[in-house]
């Protein structure tokens, strides 16, 4: 690929003289004399072999081919500026990318919102989501391969951030055979129906957590997969409130009648990766995670507000 003949300065320049209204305006926007803003524009001119500017009575105007040229040129000079802007704010210690691991059951709204209010303060910060489940947070953690994990796991070795609980149901289709006995539920009518339960993601020590008391067991990988066998009449599972709202609130799954531990309430926490300091936008993005985190499930599924 040949190298560009002109310059992203030689851009710069003739934005300003269209954008405000002459050589000499331009001039005292960009600090330089009249007579260097015209050679500038000139010279581009002339490298680029076709007329960018004709003058109409005391005014510089765009040509057809300027106008064309001048359009494709305003995201290139923007993405070099916001490129020397992220070389600053790295010189300055602010991070690239932050890497956030999340289990599968932790609400997506108060993620969702922290990640909105983050954006007008990211300075370009990307960030890598990854969801795991169960101890496949606790893997990602463990290796160094994030800067942030979202577990409800107790990881040995971490002190993490305290977080809300998140409510587990017993649900199944209204039409579930064992919503056909019409009384409560002992552990005994489980055992005889088809569980589906969610596969922890780690690939060491994957771990079986809850209640797998039922002769029939399916495995899926998510909860979404989990909720759609569920509301589809295939057996009966324990999944988060937040994800069944709707399910629920509209007839299509019923909670369970259990005589006893029917609802969990498993509490999540927010670790660091120890081995590395947190960055500023690390840092941020704790904080807004944090906040959120306190915020009623009802207000998070609400648009977020940056």
């Amino acid at each position: 690929m040949k190298a560009p003949r002109v310059t992203l300065d030689q851009w710069r320049t003739l934005q300003a003289v269209v954008d405000h209204g002459g050589f000499a305006q331009a001039a005292e926007v960009l600090h330089r004399s009249q007579s260097s803003v015209s050679y500038t524009v000139a010279r581009m001119q002339e490298q680029l072999g076709v007329p960018l500017l004709r003058i109409d009575g005391r005014k510089a105007v765009l040509t057809e081919a300027g106008e064309v040229l001048l359009r494709r040129s305003r995201p290139l000079v923007n993405q070099a500026s916001q490129l020397e802007e992220l070389a600053l704010h790295m010189e300055q210690g602010w991070e690239a990318e932050v890497r956030l691991v999340v289990d599968a059951a932790y609400p997506t709204a108060r993620l969702l919102q922290a990640l909105a209010a983050f954006m007008p303060q990211s300075r370009g910060c990307r960030i890598k989501l990854r969801e795991e489940v169960l101890s496949g947070v606790e893997e990602v953690l463990l290796e160094g391969s994030t800067d942030l994990a979202i577990s409800s796991l107790s990881i040995a070795g971490y002190l993490g951030r305290e977080l809300e609980a998140v409510e587990f149901l017993p649900v199944a289709h209204h039409d579930h055979t064992l919503h056909r006995l019409q009384r409560e539920l002992t552990f005994q009518d489980l055992e005889t129906q088809l569980q589906v339960v969610i596969r922890d993601s780690g690939r060491t020590q994957p771990r079986d957590v809850g209640w797998l008391g039922a002769e029939q067991r399916w495995t899926v990988g998510s909860l979404a997969t989990a909720a759609t066998f569920v509301a589809s009449g295939l057996g009966f599972a324990w999944l988060p409130r937040h994800l069944i709202e709707r399910e629920l609130h509209e007839g299509l799954l019923k909670i369970l009648p259990l005589q006893q531990g029917a609802i969990r309430h498993p509490r999540f926490y927010l670790y660091a990766n120890k081995s590395k300091p947190l960055g500023p936008a690390t840092q941020i993005l704790v904080d807004l995670l944090t906040t959120f985190d306190a915020v009623p499930l009802n207000a998070a599924y609400a648009a977020p507000q940056p």
